[in-house]
């Protein structure tokens, strides 16, 4: 989990240790409006949880270990070479992919699911299960995040038309409305808790450009990604953090704010932030360092670097100018114009007011797409198609590349074996010690130089030796069959 404000708001993904997720299966129909014109069933929640539930999605992410070089002694250390003459090689611990869970709720038949930025971020697998009693896990493409507005777009194929959400508005919430949270709290499946909303416009710049709808309506680790909606049936939040030293206090992006980001992330796969390219004195000035310059106010950043090539540096801006205003809008601190610069549109042209040897004066500047977020286009999350193992063993492989040894840290080869690039968690392989990034050198002590002989190598109902290489160690497995 991430901390935030010192440790008092944390957002609410949970680390997949203890708990298992359970589903059941959803039923193939959008989900409707609940009809409000008569008086509210007391009814109300356990129709909203049949409305609701088979639109909610369990997302389970893992990240694969990297291997790198040997760990324990160099490879020439005697005292390591003699365990290895009289014991054998020493084989470490497993590497295990770091594994979490979230919630996610289905916007479109078509298996579109939106979720938040910190569920995903980072994962190598993302899994989804559609509902409790449900056992099939689909693997999901990532379509698009967004760590500023911590939202992001994953997507599966399920073969079938889905249920899905009706996203409604945010505009008119008001505080005391009821208010259900849905989701996936510590792994335990589906869970609807009710509440209110307790407050709207929460501003807390570190945690996201938008004001959050707070409620009271109770919210765990695990709930990351889930809906928040309004007893009409419609989604008017999708649930992100919560207060960490606090009861009852959740906070949720408001529908209306990520339907934006939504267009967005499915076009382009990213929000692109504005880029200045300033370096920015981060304290208040101080009044005699004001003076001395000029200015009648502390208000306003003051630049310290400008980097050639920006748009800062094309503008014509120089270091010791004093920023007052961005876009007609009063700049203030350094964080308050690192975020109009972040939320302002790329490549359109805005004012900005400076101060300069005491005098007053505009320069143009155009934004640029920040590097980052040019760096983060441009890197497309490789998937590799590898051979799955037969007999349930639980792995794949795939044939030793340039790409797959940059990607997983490998050793380069004199002469190219099969990697391990996926184990499934619970099988033989993955009780064996069996670890991402293994490579395979031979099974049942005979040479495996390419994938398709490791499947042919490997035998049924009956134990396999595997001799791996892992980081420099050779190291001997035993898998035993379920």
């Amino acid at each position: 989990m991430r901390n935030f404000l010192l440790g008092t708001i944390f957002s609410v993904t949970i680390g997949f240790a203890a708990f298992q997720l359970s589903t059941h299966e959803a039923s193939a129909q959008s989900s409707p409006k609940m009809n409000l014109s008569d008086p509210l069933p007391a009814n109300v929640f356990i129709e909203l949880a049949k409305v609701i539930n088979p639109t909610v999605v369990n997302i389970s992410t893992s990240t694969n270990p990297r291997i790198r070089t040997r760990r324990y002694g160099h490879p020439q250390d005697p005292f390591q070479n003699m365990i290895e003459q009289f014991m054998g090689p020493q084989q470490r611990g497993p590497l295990r992919p770091q594994q979490a869970l979230g919630t996610g709720f289905i916007i479109r038949a078509d298996g579109l699911i939106l979720t938040n930025n910190h569920v995903v971020e980072d994962a190598d697998v993302i899994k989804v299960q559609l509902s409790e009693n449900d056992n099939t896990s689909y693997t999901a493409e990532l379509i698009g995040r967004d760590k500023r507005t911590d939202l992001a777009l994953i997507k599966i194929d399920a073969k079938k038309k889905l249920p899905f959400a009706t996203l409604g508005s945010s505009q008119s919430l008001q505080v005391g409305e009821w208010v259900a949270a849905f989701g996936n709290p510590l792994g335990l499946g589906h869970t609807t808790s009710k509440g209110i909303i307790s407050a709207i416009g929460r501003e807390i710049d570190e945690l996201n450009r938008f004001p959050f709808v707070q409620t009271d309506a109770s919210i765990n680790p695990g709930n990351s990604g889930g809906p928040l909606v309004n007893l009409k049936g419609e989604v008017i939040g999708v649930n992100s953090a919560i207060a960490a030293n606090g009861q009852g206090i959740g906070f949720a992006i408001p529908i209306d704010e990520a339907k934006t980001v939504i267009k967005v992330l499915e076009k382009e796969g990213v929000i692109k932030r504005g880029f200045l390219g300033i370096n920015m004195y981060p304290y208040p000035i101080n009044p005699q360092a004001a003076q001395e310059m000029g200015l009648t106010s502390t208000n306003g950043v003051l630049v310290v670097g400008v980097t050639p090539g920006s748009p800062a540096h094309k503008s014509g801006l120089k270091e010791y100018d004093f920023i007052i205003k961005f876009n007609k809008q009063d700049v203030d601190s350094s964080p308050t114009l690192s975020r109009l610069i972040s939320d302002a549109e790329v490549g359109r042209t805005y004012d900005i007011e400076i101060i300069r040897s005491g005098k007053k004066s505009k320069v143009k500047v155009t934004l640029e797409e920040h590097p980052d977020d040019k760096q983060q286009a441009n890197l497309k999350k490789k998937v590799y198609r590898g051979q799955k193992a037969p007999y349930d063993l639980g792995f794949t492989i795939t044939n030793y590349t340039k790409d797959i040894a940059e990607e997983y840290g490998l050793a380069p080869l004199k002469r190219p074996y099969p990697v391990v690039i996926d184990i499934e968690d619970g099988s033989p392989a993955a009780k064996s010690g069996l670890g991402i990034g293994d490579i395979i050198v031979d099974v049942n002590r005979k040479d495996s130089p390419k994938d398709t002989d490791v499947l042919k190598l490997l035998k049924n109902k009956q134990i396999n030796s595997l001799r791996v290489l892992r980081g420099q160690q050779p190291i001997l497995i035993y898998m035993n069959p379920k």
